[in-house]
């Protein structure tokens, strides 16, 4: 009877008892993501870089000229990669989202050259949407730029 009792108590702790959700800090796991997305850019490889996307993901650069699924959006980056943009830094401005879903928006900056040849700095602001990964992990689904 004793072993009844116990088995039922137990079974009663694991209903009652929170759930762990994948989902951590927002701020944390997106400053996480811009900090892998830096590094796996200023590898220079544009292959690297697609992989932190999902396959129906989209940016949305300045020259409107959307980038849209894995071969486009290797294309745009291998373009940056031959005009010698490198140094790419993102910094957060702010994060929220949930379980499936979250938002960075931040400041970004690079290196590269202007239109005579000559060293430059670029910057901007940007926009991220994530989808949480079933590891926990983020993988964009939107990248937005100016």
């Amino acid at each position: 009877m004793r072993s009844i009792l116990a088995a039922a108590f137990a079974l009663c702790l694991l209903t009652v008892a929170p759930v762990r959700s994948l989902a951590g800090d927002p701020q944390h796991d997106v400053s996480a993501a811009y900090a892998t997305f830096d590094a796996t850019y200023n590898k220079g490889d544009a292959k690297a870089v697609v992989a932190l996307y999902l396959p129906n993901a989209k940016v949305l650069p300045p020259t409107h000229e959307v980038a849209s699924g894995p071969a486009a959006i290797e294309k745009f980056f291998a373009g940056f990669y031959a005009n010698g943009v490198t140094d790419h830094k993102l910094e957060v401005i702010d994060a929220g989202g949930d379980d499936k879903v979250v938002y960075g928006t931040a400041n970004w900056s690079a290196k590269g050259k202007d239109k005579d040849g000559k060293p430059a700095s670029f910057s901007g602001i940007a926009t991220h949407v994530f989808e949480r990964q079933a590891d926990g992990s983020l993988k964009l689904r939107l990248h937005t730029f100016n």
